[in-house]
């Protein structure tokens, strides 16, 4: 029947992808992912009917359901099936109390064949397909928001940090997906989204912080060592912990790469003389770079492209992460480690990396950090030597169409601060632009998890001015997004009633044109135009 996918800003010719992902995904993988999500509201619906409040297992679960749906984090059909049988065992477990009769259990589940899923997936399609377009986007807007919410949420679980409220509003969100609601009520579904965003990034900022301590403004080299290495991408800091402890003394060094390099920024890391920095520059480019690092490599979360035999059997997976012939780690036992064992026994065979590059990158500006400097920042401001601070946070990709975040931060004026986190900061976080009286010109809050942090920046700047509005910060947002994580961080920057967001490269396809209509009145969200217009306009507070 083919696939329907369009939930990522690089899908074939702007319109979804219908026969291969760009991503790498293929018909049946999608078809799977579709009927986890269906699995997952039929869960949701059965947790509606419970009296109290939702379970912790049954929120994490879903979490975790979701979160293997994001873009680019599970490539495994038959991780994903059996992610299917575990969600809807959950399910006939919550309506066999509901009724008191007998329900299948998971062996039941196991039994039903991949095939048979996928036969599923057509009813499923159909089923979606038979919505008016605007509802439709607008379901849409919430469910991607959920996936990016979902991966948040996830992350702090990890660390026993748990909202209920959050787990609670999964239930809300996904049962009402199932609904005949108006167009009305799914608008308030989809800001409900965005608050609920918000409390998801203060939760997993509070983990991450709590655990290992608040990012420190640090100086991360990008050469080699001489030892062999493991690289670690993706985003779980709990999986760093326990990679360094198990590499601690073996003379194998540890790298990060793409969006685990503000691990570096935290003080509980600061300890492991073999925490030697990081290697290569954004996800899209790890085909050529994960070759010549020549160790093993893991990949804790989202963020895998498609895997080359040159070094498929040095790449691992673990978490929600899952790729059809790689070995995967599996889940830790409570209050245990994993074991990266194997790892740590292949690097020992392997060459040390091959140097890409020889410099340093300088980061660490979470809001604990900026707000310890915030005298000198506000200073800056009223003597005029800050003149705008720009948001560029969000994703990076592949298109040639992202040279424009690129030009724009050089372009900006010397008196102009670049506030970022996420992984689009590779597009300029190695230009050399200066400071403004010792303030980096690019404050690099850490992880797209860690936008939270600028938020964070921008309310208190508008306590300290005494400001009404946050709109009345001499601040502009100029978002890239690629996956469902940016959506989510947008979402909640509209749920804090920030406006006049430029959105870009595209603006999400699954968007109707009603529906950006509505977003452009409403909101002021607008496409990102030239590089020298969107630069002038900014900075005249446009």
């Amino acid at each position: 029947m083919g696939m329907s996918c369009n939930q990522c800003q690089e899908s074939i010719h702007g319109t979804g992808c219908t026969v291969r992902g760009v991503c790498g995904k293929d018909e049946p993988t999608a078809q799977l992912q579709d009927v986890l999500v269906y699995a997952t509201e039929g869960l949701a619906l059965a947790a509606e009917k419970m009296e109290g409040s939702v379970s912790r297992k049954v929120g994490q679960l879903i979490s975790e359901s979701l979160f293997v749906t994001v873009t680019n984090t599970n490539f495994d059909e038959d991780s994903i099936v059996a992610q299917i049988r575990k969600t809807l065992a959950m399910r006939d477990e919550l309506n066999a109390t509901l009724t008191h009769l007998p329900h299948h259990d998971a062996a039941h589940w196991t039994g039903i064949s991949k095939e048979e899923f996928l036969d599923k997936a057509t009813a499923v399609s159909i089923e979606s397909l038979s919505e008016n377009d605007d509802l439709r986007s607008l379901k849409s807007l919430v469910l991607y928001g959920l996936k990016g919410l979902a991966a948040y949420t996830d992350h702090a679980a990890v660390l026993d940090y748990h909202d209920d409220d959050i787990y609670a509003f999964y239930v809300k969100a996904l049962a009402a997906l199932t609904k005949d609601l108006s167009a009305d009520e799914l608008t308030t579904l989809v800001l409900e989204t965005g608050g609920t965003a918000v409390k998801a990034m203060a939760l997993l900022d509070k983990a991450n912080t709590t655990t290992y301590g608040h990012p420190e403004i640090t100086t991360v080299k990008t050469g080699v060592g001489n030892n062999p290495g493991i690289l670690i991408s993706g985003h779980d800091l709990r999986d760093m912990e326990d990679l360094l402890k198990q590499t601690a003394g073996t003379g194998v060094d540890v790298y990060t790469h793409c969006e685990m390099l503000p691990a570096h920024y935290y003080p509980a890391f600061k300890k492991y003389p073999h925490f030697v920095g990081n290697y290569g520059g954004s996800w899209w480019s790890q085909d050529k770079e994960f070759d010549s690092f020549n160790g093993p490599i893991l990949m804790t979360t989202n963020c895998i492209v498609p895997v080359r035999e040159a070094y498929r059997n040095r790449m691992f997976t673990t978490g929600m992460a899952g790729y059809p012939g790689l070995k995967h780690i599996p889940a830790r036992h409570d209050g245990g480690q994993k074991d990266f064992s194997a790892l740590v026994n292949l690097a020992k065979t392997c060459q040390p990396p091959k140097e890409l590059e020889n410099g340093t990158i300088v980061g660490g500006f979470a809001h604990h950090q900026v707000l310890a400097l915030a005298d000198k920042v506000v200073d800056a401001v009223k003597s005029g030597a800050i003149k705008r601070f720009v948001v560029m946070a969000g994703c990076d990709g592949r298109h040639n169409s992202r040279q424009y975040y690129t030009d724009v931060a050089a372009a900006l004026p010397d008196d102009a601060i670049i506030l970022t986190a996420g992984c689009a900061k590779y597009r300029y976080n190695k230009l050399e632009l200066g400071d403004i009286g010792g303030i980096p010109r690019v404050l690099d809050a850490g992880q797209c998890n860690d936008s939270y942090s600028l938020a964070v920046i921008a309310l208190k700047l508008q306590e300290v001015f005494a400001l009404d509005d946050i709109n009345e910060l001499p601040i502009s947002f100029d978002i890239a997004w690629y996956e469902q994580k940016a959506v989510t961080v947008l979402l909640a920057l509209l749920y804090l009633g920030v406006k006049g967001i430029r959105l870009g490269p595209t603006l999400p396809e699954f968007l109707t044109p009603n529906i950006a209509a509505v977003l452009v009145e409403k909101f002021g969200i607008t496409p990102i135009g030239t590089v020298t217009a969107d630069v002038e306009a900014m900075m005249a507070g446009a």
